[in-house]
């Protein structure tokens, strides 16, 4: 009698999951979460922005684009500019100051290790904090720059900082500023690191200056960290909101009004979510350029 035929190791193995399922099945909660707390709300907007639908009257009616007409009407072309105002002004700034840092940080500088810990300081602290701080130091009334100009007799009356429509986008530009250079300060300096010593010594011995240097040793080796580092810090400050609405609430006069902002009074102040959804559709929109950008320039530095 013959023994009874086992199973192939094939035919076992067909029977168990494959390695495309088994690993669908890891990244399932992933996935769910996903859907649950970004695709579902996502829909929900843009399905939103199809209707005209109040926050405190029940119920909706289905206007089509009527909402995105208004909006391009009304609020898009000057909210875009101060979003653009806003997130150049202080992507720029805070790079500069962080670059700046980072090589005075690189240098032989005395206390350069406490300074390090020092220059982190402002971007532990929470932005609403942040927020409410340098909403004292640009009060009128009572607030330090005022006292400190009119001490050293700078200006002869205290200045509205925060009431007038051409310095008010400035003072929120540096609060945002001094919020987030330590981030790019990091990671400016860490690329500085990678700089070998031997290309700066090679350059200064065929008499090179400390400009020429930087132009043609330090910046082609920073290009790649500091590209990425200009487009998440642009990224973030496009759709920046808690610094500007602490401060002044996107006034005066619309003057900060920023896209994160125009979103939420429209939403919660105006009632209007119809319009919210249509104004944060074209705000996402406008997002996915950047975040396009960003992904091919990482790809980009990948395949280097």
């Amino acid at each position: 009698m013959s023994a009874p035929a086992t199973p192939s190791r094939s035919s076992r193995a067909g029977r168990g999951l494959s390695n495309g399922t088994f690993g669908f099945l890891l990244t399932l909660p992933a996935l769910a979460l996903f859907a649950a707390v970004i695709m579902y709300p996502l829909i929900g907007a843009l399905t939103t922005s199809l209707y005209k639908q109040s926050l405190v009257i029940p119920g909706r009616s289905f206007v089509g684009l009527d909402n995105f007409r208004f909006v391009l009407e009304n609020q898009f072309w000057p909210v875009l500019k101060n979003t653009l105002v806003f997130a150049g002004g202080a992507t720029a700034l805070a790079v500069a100051l962080g670059l700046a840092l980072a090589l005075a940080l690189n240098s032989r500088l005395p206390g350069r290790g406490f300074l390090r810990g020092a220059f982190i300081f402002p971007w532990v602290i929470p932005g609403v904090v942040v927020s409410f701080v340098w909403l004292w130091i640009f009060n009128a009334n009572y607030g330090i720059l005022n006292g400190l100009l009119l001490r050293l007799h700078l200006v002869d009356h205290p200045v509205v900082w925060l009431g007038q429509p051409g310095t008010a986008m400035w003072a929120v530009i540096v609060a945002k500023v001094w919020a987030s250079f330590p981030w790019i300060m990091v990671m400016l300096l860490a690329g500085l690191q990678t700089v070998p010593g031997t290309l700066h010594e090679a350059a200064a011995l065929d008499g090179a200056g400390t400009l020429q240097r930087f132009w043609h040793v330090t910046l082609p080796h920073l290009r790649g960290i500091l590209g990425v580092v200009v487009l998440l810090e642009l990224i973030w400050n496009f759709q920046h909101f808690d610094t500007i609405y602490v401060m002044t609430n996107g006034g005066p006069a619309g003057a900060t009004t920023t896209f994160a902002v125009a979103v939420y009074n429209t939403a919660f102040k105006g009632f209007n979510l119809g319009r919210a959804g249509a104004l944060g559709a074209l705000w996402m929109v406008l997002l996915l350029v950047l975040v396009v950008v960003y992904v091919r320039l990482s790809e980009r530095g990948e395949k280097r």
